[in-house]
């Protein structure tokens, strides 16, 4: 196995898992690679080499100053043609994460800043033709809302390569 070069803060989303495992597993490459149904909250993140006593602290810190937060994904949305995700409502909790830890490590921003403004979401497939992610989208409708109470969020860390990532540390919300 190839030593973790990667890391990414998420919040997984247990809840939305029996709904969308099955989609996940065959349209999202994230989910063969161990990670979780998540909304990620920072990616990239620092390298797991870099990631000490100090780093963890401030995320620690950063993560509790947010209250902790129920959240629905009542509804099905597309970036394009070819990613489709649940959304999450209300979404602004997650931005409130991703703000209080970038600017804890303003090093790191979202997507390495290749975008103005971050939309929060739970990817269920990708890069598939949108024929195929159409009926994904009608399977999960009919599954629709999912509700859960949100209190932690994760440090994940894995290779560039398609290889297991591992959960590396929890820090708990406000």
């Amino acid at each position: 196995m190839s030593a973790p070069t990667q890391s990414a803060i998420i919040v997984p989303i247990s809840d939305a898992e029996a709904t969308v495992a099955s989609h996940r597993a065959k349209y999202d490459r994230a989910a063969g690679w161990g990670v979780p149904a998540h909304v990620t909250v920072l990616y990239p993140f620092m390298p797991p080499s870099q990631i000490n006593a100090q780093a963890l602290d401030t995320l620690t810190s950063a993560v509790g100053a947010v209250p902790r937060f129920g959240v629905s994904f009542d509804a099905t949305n597309w970036f394009g043609n070819d990613v489709l995700y649940l959304a999450p409502s209300p979404a602004g909790p997650f931005v409130a994460l991703t703000n209080a830890i970038t600017t804890a490590f303003p090093e790191y921003q979202p997507y390495g800043g290749a975008y103005d403004e971050v939309t929060p979401h739970l990817t269920v497939g990708h890069d598939a033709p949108r024929g195929a992610l159409s009926g994904v989208e009608a399977d999960l409708l009919r599954h629709l809302p999912i509700r859960s109470d949100i209190h932690t969020v994760a440090l994940w860390c894995g290779p560039d390569e398609p290889a297991p990532w591992q959960d590396v540390a929890a820090f708990d919300l406000g």
